[in-house]
């Protein structure tokens, strides 16, 4: 029996992996037919901004309409390859949490796809990888993608900036 995912949630943070992960996402989406639904979500840890001494509310608002304008982009993007079901949030507060638990409840998500992590093994130890959180901790399935649309392995932006040099 083939798996059709129905509600897909996909993490973007604006990285080129989380815009790999958007673009499987879609490709699922047209292939599961037109009940499928994509929710996209960004999430502003506010955590880092607890370190600031001289916090301000335009800070948050500032990165709220980088992440919009971002997300707005890749919703039209999918309407136009023919994904009528697609919405967003921006969420504040805790990204794991967010991410592997209340939003895949709140939404009834059957698939979490989720770009590979950047970080090295010692940043991972420091501050965590949310992917990795997500794939331990969500109760639905978990897609961590990490190649390109033809399936090769994603590049870095160092690699990638090479290539077209």
């Amino acid at each position: 029996m083939l798996q059709t995912y129905q509600n897909i949630l996909v993490p973007v943070d604006g990285s080129y992996e989380a815009e790999l992960a958007f673009k499987k996402a879609v490709n699922v989406a047209k292939r599961n037919g037109e009940k499928s639904s994509i929710h996209l979500v960004h999430v502003i840890d506010t955590r880092a901004f607890q370190n600031i001494s001289s916090f301000d509310t335009a800070m948050v608002e500032e990165v709220t309409d980088t992440a919009k304008k971002t997300i707005e982009g890749y919703i039209e993007d999918a309407k136009k390859q023919g994904i009528k079901n697609i919405d967003y949030s921006i969420e504040y507060g805790a990204p794991k949490v967010i991410i592997a638990k209340d939003l895949p409840q709140e939404k009834n998500i059957d698939l979490i796809m989720i770009g590979a992590t950047g970080l090295n093994a010692v940043e991972r130890i420091l501050v965590g990888s949310v992917t990795e959180y997500v794939t331990r901790n969500s109760k639905c399935d978990v897609l961590v993608v990490r190649t390109d649309l033809q399936n090769k392995p994603a590049l870095s932006k160092e690699q990638r900036t090479k290539q077209e040099n």
